[in-house]
């Protein structure tokens, strides 16, 4: 609450790395669908392995897990669980499975948070509900000495802080009155030092940031998973959340290092989103159906550079092979660098796609 209340009405400007951070999102989120509408089959493996890394990352980082050997039995199996950590992990997946198939049905509400914490925490007794006693966070160093390292708020003020942040969030991202996702990192933020829960705060926390993504529009978080990108930097994790956490409630607090932590975590689950999808083997007739489709879209002329574009993890070669075959639907004008492309007609896609009865000079029209 206080992040909203206090630190953004106050800002006078946005640091320079924030707004490279924004710009590269952006740039991201732009090139996003131009994966996700490509390959079915390699997706739903992404979907799937994310779900994996997603379930058992944000468990470890709190010091549950589990056995390597049931993790595929605890995530989609039926059978009876062993303990209370495969019970954790196992709610974590159901929480999970929610978000990536209702988020556009989801409204972020003090109801919602509750929900996502009775799953990923369940057959607690306080599973779903906001915290009765106070619960600071304590450090407990190797020694056995311990700090206090935050004190959240008291139990009888959780629900109104929750609910002010939850208010103030909508009224940013509703009036664009600041970038959305530095918005939902204050977000993040306000709830960890709000802390309304007993015990698994942190886990919500991440689920929020995949929920909140999702109604924003960014989508990477449903490939990769953001919980194992957090787990590999979780020193930075929690320096950062530490810096940022210092005088909060007096409301004097610098909330930009969780912030741009936060910036960099969903900029890296974009990177290895566009770099796993490009490193993983495609067949070539489903190349074949993504040329043919982005070849359709082109209402207007179009580049050879601008068709690679819309064919990411593509070879150019395997483009002109299928530019080539469908020479009676194309036009070129110009030569090399220069030359312009113009489909005449709706490409259709069947077995043989079309030889076409066009020639393709491939020396004349190569851009360099």
């Amino acid at each position: 609450m206080n992040t909203f209340l206090h630190f953004l009405p106050n800002l006078k400007n946005i640091p320079l790395i924030t707004t490279w951070e924004l710009g590269e999102l952006a740039e991201m989120k732009g090139h996003q669908e131009l994966y996700t509408r490509q390959s079915p089959q390699r997706l739903k493996r992404m979907r799937e392995f994310s779900m994996i890394e997603s379930a058992v990352s944000s468990n470890r980082i709190e010091g549950v897990s589990i056995d390597e050997k049931r993790i595929g039995t605890v995530l989609f199996g039926n059978t009876s669980l062993r303990d209370r950590n495969e019970e954790e992990i196992r709610g974590y997946r159901n929480a999970l499975d929610l978000i990536h198939k209702q988020s556009d049905k989801l409204l972020l509400t003090a109801e919602t948070i509750r929900r996502f914490h009775e799953l990923s925490r369940p057959g607690v007794w306080d599973s779903g509900k906001f915290k009765e006693k106070a619960s600071d966070i304590i450090e407990t160093y190797p020694d056995g000495s311990s700090r206090i390292r935050f004190k959240t708020v008291d139990p009888e003020n959780v629900e109104n802080y929750l609910n002010v942040a939850i208010e103030k969030y909508k009224d940013l991202v509703r009036d664009n009155q600041i970038s959305p996702l530095i918005a939902l990192a204050a977000f993040n933020l306000d709830f960890l030092c709000i802390h309304p829960f007993r015990d698994g705060n942190g886990r919500v926390s991440r689920l929020l940031l995949l929920f909140m993504l999702y109604r924003l529009g960014y989508e990477a978080g449903r490939y990769i998973s953001i919980e194992k990108i957090i787990e590999s930097s979780k020193a930075q994790y929690y320096e950062t959340l530490e810096l940022s956490s210092r005088d909060w409630h007096t409301g004097k607090h610098d909330a930009w290092p969780y912030i741009n932590y936060l910036l960099f975590t969903f900029k890296n689950v974009y990177k290895e989103f566009e770099s796993r999808f490009e490193s993983s083997k495609v067949p070539r007739g489903e190349k074949t159906a993504v040329i043919v489709q982005a070849l359709n879209e082109f209402s207007r002329e179009f580049s050879l550079k601008e068709l690679e574009q819309h064919c990411p993890g593509i070879s150019r070669d395997m483009i002109q092979t299928v530019m080539k075959q469908n020479m009676s639907f194309l036009q070129c004008s110009g030569h090399g660098a220069g030359s312009r492309w113009h489909r005449i007609g709706v490409i259709p896609l069947n077995k043989g796609n079309n030889k076409g009865n066009g020639d393709f000079e491939k020396d004349d029209h190569r851009e360099r």
